[in-house]
């Protein structure tokens, strides 16, 4: 195998940093030809977690993923904390009839109305709109906010908010938020190793399970967790360059089922990349997976 160290940067922070580093390691598939795995966990992770971004790489470098049942799958625009105007200008980009919003940010929950306003009325009738608070409410903070977001999300004859991705920290916080509003729940930071899904849905405190494959140790892994839990599956990336938003694509075309758009669209928030062409959304859907590495 060959690894080459890489470094890309963004064009807005996440995180807290502008940047994206680690390592792309080429491989074999059992066809002679050339499969590419990313590692690329972040700095604060231990060497625990960052194992299972090693275990991800290597499936991928040794082109081990399983038979696909779909040639596309259908992707989000994501929406970092932005104006609300530059927020709506990204909602349609890349043909993308879904959109994230991040919210519970450094601006005020009005800031956030506004901006899922914007995206809503710019993604028209038949757009859908969530959030993502990346667990930075309390509960109370959290059913509160909902009502007006889901409010926000309903101009211009929109359908209200789609999901709310991780809206508290912990297990037991999501089950309460999950039982004061009609707003479906996604867990997202809840879910990062195999067992936390467990954890989860025991509690009933999501309706949705996001699966990144990084962190979760690989596509099987991804695909043995949706189906011990049967709930509804979002890919989403954890920030990877193109060679590790590739894998993503694999888990979600491999998925039985794929009842929303995945968000897996992250490369825009590139400045540069590790492929000649980036893995874009195009008419609102990924497929592609062929990857002309230039690191």
């Amino acid at each position: 195998m060959e690894f080459r160290p890489f470094r890309v940067q963004l064009w807005t922070r996440f995180r807290g940093t502008d940047e994206r580093r680690g390592v792309l390691i080429r491989g074999r598939r059992p066809d002679g030809t050339d499969a590419w795995g990313e590692y690329s966990p972040f700095p604060d992770y231990t060497p625990e977690r960052a194992s299972r971004w090693w275990s991800a790489a290597m499936e991928a470098a040794r082109g081990e993923w399983p038979a696909f049942v779909r040639d596309q799958v259908p992707v989000n625009a994501i929406i970092p904390e932005l104006p609300s105007g530059r927020a709506a200008q990204l909602a349609r980009r890349g043909g993308c009839g879904t959109a994230k919003v991040k919210v519970a940010g450094t601006v005020s929950l009005r800031d956030d109305v506004r901006r899922v306003e914007a995206v809503a009325v710019a993604l028209g009738p038949e757009g859908r709109v969530r959030v993502d608070a990346n667990g930075a409410w309390d509960v109370d903070t959290a059913v509160r906010s909902l009502k007006e977001l889901d409010a926000a999300a309903r101009a211009g004859g929109g359908q209200g908010l789609e999901y709310v991705e991780q809206p508290c920290r912990t297990v037991a916080e999501l089950a309460e938020v999950r039982r004061r509003t009609d707003v479906l729940v996604a867990a997202d930071e809840s879910v990062r190793i195999p067992g936390d899904a467990d954890e989860v849905v025991r509690a009933g405190a999501a309706d949705i399970l996001v699966l990144k494959v990084a962190p979760m140790g690989g596509v099987q892994v991804c695909l043995d967790t949706a189906e011990r839990h049967g709930l509804p599956v979002v890919v989403s990336s954890a920030m990877e360059s193109s060679v590790g938003l590739a894998a993503g694509v694999a888990l979600a075309r491999a998925l039985p089922e794929l009842p929303f758009a995945c968000g897996l669209g992250t490369s825009v928030l590139l400045a540069t990349d590790t492929v000649r062409t980036p893995l874009v959304p195009h008419g609102g859907m990924m497929g592609d997976l062929g990857l002309d590495v230039i690191v």
